[in-house]
């Protein structure tokens, strides 16, 4: 039985599973969006959000706990520069997985997975949205019973 067993193997033994995580990580980083089966998206989602409200918090220490699961330079500076005050108000859910079909090699359900933050796709969408509702006549109201 597996009781209280959340972590997802992926048919891979420890070092290679950290490594490969690692490394997804880093990618998603500094591309933005990465595209990969949806059992890797999943661990991945679990693996790099902690990382990413840890870098919220620009410390030494933070900065040493992010590298110790990141293992490259570049990667870390990039989340801390550019990433980390895009998301600082943010208060979590910073990656989305977006299933894509199945692969023609082996039929394995592929998905993307892409920092939220950094579509411009949805970003216009949710701008769009909040102008809409600001015009709603029931705000209106609520404008005119405070001026009175």
């Amino acid at each position: 039985m597996r009781h209280g067993k959340k972590i997802n193997h992926l048919s891979r033994k420890k070092g290679h599973r950290d490594a490969m995580l690692s490394n997804m990580a880093c990618s998603l980083i500094e591309h933005k969006r990465i595209n990969t089966t949806v059992a890797k998206a999943k661990a991945l989602q679990r693996y790099v959000e902690p990382l990413l409200t840890k870098a919220k918090n620009d410390t030494t220490h933070s900065r040493r706990i992010v590298f110790k699961y990141l293992q490259q330079k570049e990667a870390l500076s990039e989340l801390f520069r550019s990433v980390a005050p895009k998301i600082a108000d943010r208060p979590g859910g910073y990656t989305r997985i977006i299933k894509t079909g199945f692969r023609l090699g082996d039929g394995a359900e592929t998905a993307l997975i892409e920092l939220v933050d950094y579509n411009e796709l949805y970003l216009n969408e949710d701008s769009t949205k909040k102008t809409r509702r600001s015009r709603r006549s029931r705000g209106t109201k609520k404008s005119d019973s405070s001026e009175e």
